[in-house]
C-alpha cells in the first residue's frame, strides 16, 4: 500500500542539511529545526501551578513555567503528538495553536483533534509512515510502538506511538534519524525498532517515572537507560522529568543510572529554555 503524503507550501530558501537544532520549552514540548522544517512535539503550554486533567478524576500540578509561550512560536510545518493527554496536548494548543498546521498522530487523537476543530489531522497506526514534502526537503515519519503502562492500567490511558523522522537530503537518502519516544515503557516490541530502522542519530527519551493510581506509566531513569541500551541512539537527549507532580522519578535517577551504565558520552542534558546544536556530517547531508 502507497504511503500517504503530505505536501507543504514550498520553501523560498535552501535547505540547510548541515545544521539542525532542538529547543526544549518543556515536559515533552521540543522546536525542531532541521533540513527546512520546523516542527512542534507535544505542544503544552500551561504555566506553574495550573493543572491538568489526566482522565478518570486524576489531576497533576506543572512545576515549572515553559521556555516559549505559544504565540511566540515561529511558523510551524507540522506539529508530531505523541497521544491525547492534557499535559501533552494542552488547552492552551486547544485554543491558540493555528488550526490549520498539520498534526501527524493516533488515530484515537486525529479523532479527538477534529471535534476541536482543528483542519488537518494525520493518523498514523503503528509501524505506518507518512512522507511529507516541502519544496526539495524531504521527510518520512513512522509511528513506533508505545505502551502507556501495563495492561492493569494501559486500557484505562490513550494509545501513545513513538515517531521515527527520517530527513531526507535527496531522494533515497537519508542524512538525519531523530527518534521520540512517546510515553511508553519498554517492551517487546521496541526491540524490533533497530532491527528495522538502525542508525538512529538522535532520541528524545520521554522519562518522568510518571505513575498512575501507583502504577508507573513512562520510564524512570532505569528504564531510559534501558531505551539507550535497545535503539542504540548516537545521542540521547532526556525530556519529560519533573514537570508535573504525577512525575516520580527525577532527572537525578537517570543522571545516576547514566554514570552507573558508563554512556556518559551519549547523553546530551537540555535546561528548558536550552538548544541542542547539531551538525550532520557532509557525506550524509548531501
Amino acid at each position: 500500500m502507497a504511503e500517504n503524503e503530505l505536501v507543504l507550501p514550498a520553501a523560498d530558501v535552501d535547505a540547510d542539511t548541515r545544521n539542525g537544532s532542538i529547543y526544549f520549552i518543556g515536559n515533552a514540548t521540543t522546536l525542531i529545526r532541521y533540513a527546512g522544517f520546523t516542527i512542534l512535539t507535544d505542544p503544552n503550554f500551561l504555566h506553574k501551578g495550573e493543572k491538568v486533567r489526566l482522565g478518570y478524576g486524576l489531576r497533576s500540578t506543572r512545576r515549572f513555567d515553559p521556555a516559549m509561550e505559544i504565540g511566540d512560536l515561529p511558523p510551524l510545518d507540522l506539529v508530531v503528538l505523541s497521544h491525547m493527554h492534557e499535559d501533552h496536548f494542552d488547552r492552551v494548543a486547544e485554543r491558540d495553536l493555528d488550526r490549520s498546521v498539520p498534526i501527524i498522530t493516533t488515530p484515537h487523537a486525529a479523532a479527538a483533534l477534529k471535534k476541536m476543530g482543528f483542519a488537518s489531522p494525520h493518523a498514523l497506526q503503528t509501524w505506518e509512515a507518512i512522507s511529507v514534502a516541502k519544496g526539495g526537503a524531504r521527510l518520512r515519519v513512522v509511528s513506533m510502538p508505545g505502551i502507556h503502562g501495563p495492561a492493569v492500567v494501559g486500557r484505562l490511558l490513550p494509545p501513545v506511538m513513538g515517531s521515527l523522522l527520517q530527513f531526507q537530503t535527496r531522494p533515497g537518502k537519508i542524512g538525519l534519524q531523530l527518534y521520540i519516544t512517546g510515553d511508553t515503557l519498554i517492551h517487546s516490541q521496541l526491540r524490533e525498532v533497530p532491527r528495522v530502522y538502525p542508525d538512529i542519530d538522535l532520541a528524545l527519551l520521554h522519562l518522568g517515572g510518571t505513575r498512575a493510581l501507583g502504577i508507573m506509566v513512562t520510564m524512570d531513569g532505569k528504564q531510559g537507560v534501558e531505551a539507550i541500551r535497545i535503539l542504540q541512539p548516537k545521542t540521547a537527549i532526556p525530556i519529560h522529568y519533573n514537570d508535573y507532580t504525577v512525575m516520580k522519578s527525577p532527572l537525578e535517577d537517570f543522571q545516576r543510572e547514566v554514570r552507573a551504565a558508563g554512556l556518559e558520552d551519549r547523553v546530551r542534558y537540555l535546561d528548558r529554555g536550552e538548544t541542542y546544536d547539531f551538525e550532520v556530517p557532509e557525506s550524509r547531508a548531501r
